[in-house]
């Protein structure tokens, strides 16, 4: 059953390597985000996609997240994680692509916590992605609860979960 709004978001550990700007091309050890004791007393945007690199994560939903960070930010957000069941190193370099630098954790969920605690996995198997991703989704976690979630009715494209709809929400 997937999470919904009022609940707690689930406690899982997700890994991502965080941006050098003194070295841009580094491969920093991996650190670990925490989303109960990372995400206390705070306001995050936790985007939900199926797979880095892929045609409608890389044009259509991360680089609008991108673009439009310090409206975000302006609105009262203090941390935005972009999550995929990819592992963290390829998170690591679709931030770099996308010229996220320190502005967007890059988080990998790829053994699936994220995907099997919040009830919103993805089985892509058929398609050759694996049987472990997450749906495309965007949830405002304020101070660990769920203050708003949206869920792509197809994960295929950005209709719900875009980050003018975030704004809109906030």
């Amino acid at each position: 059953m997937a999470i919904k709004v009022g609940d707690t978001f689930p406690q899982v550990q997700l890994k991502y390597i965080p941006y050098d700007s003194t070295d841009p091309n580094a491969c920093k050890s991996p650190q670990i985000l925490d989303t109960k004791t990372d995400f206390a007393g705070k306001k995050v945007v936790v985007v939900g996609v199926p797979g880095a690199f892929s045609p409608t994560c890389s044009i259509q939903h991360l680089p609008a997240y991108v673009t439009k960070y310090n409206e975000l930010k302006s609105k009262g957000v203090d941390l935005v994680v972009c999550v995929s069941g990819n592992d963290f190193f390829v998170m690591s370099a679709w931030g770099k692509s996308e010229n996220v630098k320190n502005n967007i954790i890059m988080a990998g969920d790829a053994n699936g916590d994220l995907g099997r605690a919040t009830g919103l996995s993805l089985d892509l198997a058929k398609v050759g992605l694996g049987s472990v991703r997450l749906t495309r989704f965007v949830a405002i976690v304020d101070d660990g609860k769920v203050a708003h979630l949206d869920i792509e009715p197809d994960p295929t494209g950005v209709t719900v979960t875009g980050v003018d709809s975030v704004i809109a929400a906030l």
